[in-house]
């Protein structure tokens, strides 16, 4: 009897090491492809912001608004076709969409200072990782405040877009300091969701799809963050 148990406690002992090892490695996997993404969205924002030859052609015509909504088209092709993607065409589609948004975001040189934007990026790198952190080792059920971000998120977005037409610099700043809050909580409930996506589900294609679609998450979270921080503290160029 005793023997038994042993075995029995043991096998689940193995078990649970074997799931926190591929757990550990499913995140690093996500944190990597997020990483790799901002890397590739930082290389061509740069190359594109400080370069004549390239932005003046794009924001000096009507191509600007093709290349400021470009990202948006890639986040729905993403959300309805990611289940019958392969795990090779999600990253694929995942390191363009990283490449679009580096030139949507190339305007910031054209518009802040390198010393500011450089400063706001490690506060924003700072916040996301301490508020990713707390989504990943936290007990607590964080589910419960899903619905109620979501609200806000769909409220800073209307609200973006109807001062698209106002001009507001009031709704403006407030939008940001919601947003940075929204965007904020949205890191640690989807760090805690990938967490537990991935004990729902098996399998290397499914879990390598998982991954991509986990960095997508997180990667929007941190560059809503830094573009909004941006736009409360950074120095704008005279």
């Amino acid at each position: 009897m005793y023997p038994e148990q042993d075995r029995l406690q043991t096998y689940g002992a193995q078990a649970g090491a074997l799931f926190d090892e591929g757990l550990r490695q499913h995140m690093l996997r996500v944190y990597n492809y997020m990483a790799l993404g901002l890397i590739i969205t930082g290389a061509v924002a740069f190359i594109v912001g400080t370069t004549p030859a390239l932005y003046v052609p794009i924001f000096s015509s009507p191509l600007k608004w093709v290349v400021m909504l470009a990202p948006l088209a890639f986040v729905f092709f993403f959300s309805f076709k990611l289940q019958t993607m392969s795990a090779a065409s999600a990253q694929t589609t995942f390191w363009a969409f990283s490449a679009v948004m580096g030139l949507s975001l190339a305007s910031i040189f054209l518009v802040y200072t390198g010393a500011s934007i450089a400063r706001t990026f490690f506060i924003a790198a700072s916040m996301f990782g301490a508020t990713s952190l707390y989504g990943y080792t936290t007990k607590r059920d964080l589910s419960k405040f899903g619905s109620f971000l979501m609200m806000g998120l769909i409220g800073v977005v209307i609200a973006s877009i109807v001062n698209i037409f106002l001009g507001s610099s009031a709704l403006q700043f407030a939008v940001s300091v919601i947003g940075v809050i929204v965007f904020t909580g949205l890191t640690a409930w989807d760090t805690q969701n990938i967490k537990e996506q991935y004990a729902e589900n098996a399998g290397h294609e499914a879990n390598q799809k998982l991954a991509v679609f986990g960095a997508l998450s997180l990667y929007l979270n941190f560059v809503n963050i830094f573009q909004l921080l941006l736009s409360l503290t950074g120095q704008q160029e005279e």
